[in-house]
């Protein structure tokens, strides 16, 4: 299921908008019904990117929810560029299906009126930023911490858009539920926009904290232990935060190490993978001020389905949502766990020391099977590997992307009902 989660909500999205729309054959139907999803898909983008809590759970998790507004973003450029390329062949598209007067903009006077102009005259200049802006974000050439400043000014570009919408639609529409949908959409989104602009997004759910240690686990691992004090909420096992160490770079999601054990102390094992990363064993110090965001996410590899074959595999670092969730094993003793195989991709044991770490974990917990791979030594993980012996799987990864797609395409050969558990951490 949490393959297609993704497009079965674009699709439902677009059929619910679609099963209120009057179909017809004409420029004016064509230039409507473009301009109607458009707008509609960038105020559901503006929705999601407000974080509600309330979707996590049916979406699959915060993860799941920006990659769904990453799509909806994507789809409402789509449909804007689309509605662009209508209104500048609208000779040629007359010529061949004619036209629907009940569909024509509205016609006002006075303050209106003078409101419909600049409207329709922000209409192509607000394209052509949202166009730049999707690009930009799509190919990823501007480094995170100038990114995040360009993406502000998007609720700005989606207001302007969304004036465009409501001034210039037909009269007719707010008389019926295309209009009514739209009004919907466009009133969430403008709330949304107006709340990126005042910085309220995820507010609630912020908490400042001291950075207590800051540890060299390995040459391209650091770990970072943080105080949160009594007002953190506490988390559970696989779930990550948005954590803020300088407001210059902003907040980036990391995975909570650590089981929750009510002190208010976090645990987050960070690696090297770009320039600010890399620099952060040099800028913290125990005593630096941190804001961590959360906790978010639902990836919990104790929900695994009954009689199922559970199956945990990391890779590199990766295995921080296992650590926390052995650790939970190891202090509820109360509960009654599944067994597990677990498998550590790692390039090499003795220079990882999360491979003793896990090693010490799992002697504890007679449930648990630990396997080891090696790059360096020629063991790459692959699905023969995994020695699937049940009918029913349920696979929890967290790793590399392509390590992913290998396990995926191996197993997709077996006849088995599989269900593959993957956060993606892609919120650009």
């Amino acid at each position: 299921m949490s393959n297609l989660r993704l497009p079965l909500s674009l699709l439902a999205l677009l059929t619910l908008q679609l099963s209120v729309w009057q179909w017809g054959l004409s420029y004016e139907h064509l230039l409507t019904l473009s301009g109607f999803l458009a707008i509609n898909f960038m105020s559901l983008t503006m929705l999601l990117a407000m974080r509600p809590k309330w979707l996590e759970f049916p979406l699959g998790g915060l993860d799941k929810m920006y990659h769904l507004h990453k799509w909806t973003g994507i789809l409402g450029a789509v449909f804007a560029t689309a509605h662009w390329l209508i209104e500048m062949a609208d000779d040629h598209i007359q010529d061949l299906f004619g036209k629907e007067r009940s569909l024509r903009e509205a016609h006002f006077s006075g303050l209106l009126d003078s409101l419909q102009d600049l409207a329709e005259d922000l209409g192509e200049p607000g394209l052509y930023l949202l166009l730049a802006l999707v690009v930009l974000t799509l190919i990823r050439w501007v480094p995170y911490r100038f990114w995040r400043y360009l993406h502000r000014i998007m609720p700005l570009i989606y207001l302007a858009l969304a004036s465009h919408a409501v001034l210039l639609a037909p009269l007719s529409w707010w008389q019926q539920p295309t209009g009514w949908l739209m009004a919907v959409f466009i009133f969430g989104g403008c709330v949304a926009s107006l709340q990126s602009l005042t910085g309220q997004i995820g507010k609630t759910r912020r908490w400042k904290g001291l950075v207590r240690a800051v540890r060299q686990a390995s040459h391209t691992t650091t770990e970072v232990v943080c105080e949160m004090g009594k007002n953190w909420p506490g988390h559970k096992a696989g779930q990550f935060a948005l954590v803020t160490f300088d407001w210059s770079e902003g907040a980036h999601p990391f995975t909570l190490a650590s089981t929750d054990q009510k002190d208010g102390l976090l645990s987050f094992q960070i690696k090297a993978l770009g320039d600010y990363t890399r620099t952060l064993p040099h800028r913290l110090y125990s005593g630096s001020k941190v804001t961590v965001e959360g906790p978010y996410g639902c990836f919990n590899p104790e929900k695994g389905r009954t009689k199922a074959q559970q199956i945990w595999v990391a890779g590199g670092i990766g295995v921080t949502p296992f650590l926390a969730a052995l650790e939970s094993r190891l202090i509820n003793t109360d509960k009654t766990y599944p067994a597990v195989t677990l498998h550590y991709a790692t390039q090499l044991a003795t220079d990882d020391p999360n491979a003793a770490r896990l090693q010490t974990l799992v002697e504890q917990l007679p449930d648990i099977t630990l396997q080891i791979h090696q790059s360096q030594q020629g063991q790459w993980l692959t699905a023969d590997q995994l020695q699937i012996h049940h009918t029913k799987v349920d696979v929890w990864f967290c790793g590399p992307q392509g390590l992913a797609t290998t396990l995926r395409n191996g197993l997709a050969d077996m006849s088995i009902s599989l269900r593959f558990h993957q956060e993606r951490f892609e919120f650009r």
